[in-house]
């Protein structure tokens, strides 16, 4: 079964929020627009429309087509420098911070 055009920005919608570590609240800021409707948007209980597609993808950095291409295009079309760093471990502390903690 095909992905509707609807589902394909939804899914790329949250794709990126994913990628990005942001929230439905962080991007509702951002579109000045409350997170009950980045909300109603994702459920599919509004449609996201051709302006909220061009203000979501300038968001993110990334070209509309690439949005509506879908969640695989739009996470591959985001810039390094809004990724979330995942897998980052926190190092443990090295011997003089172990040592000024001692004291």
């Amino acid at each position: 079964m095909r992905m509707t055009l609807s589902d394909r920005v939804r899914s790329a919608v949250a794709a990126l929020l994913h990628a990005t570590g942001e929230s439905q609240t962080d991007l509702a800021a951002a579109l000045g627009v409350s997170q009950a409707q980045v909300s109603r948007r994702q459920s599919g209980g509004a449609a996201w429309g051709l302006d909220d597609c061009d203000a979501v993808a300038a968001h993110f950095g990334i070209d509309v087509l690439d949005l509506m291409a879908g969640p695989t295009r739009a996470a591959e079309a985001l810039p390094d420098a809004r990724r979330r760093a995942s897998g980052r471990r926190v190092s443990a502390p090295g011997p003089a911070v172990r040592e000024e903690a001692g004291r």
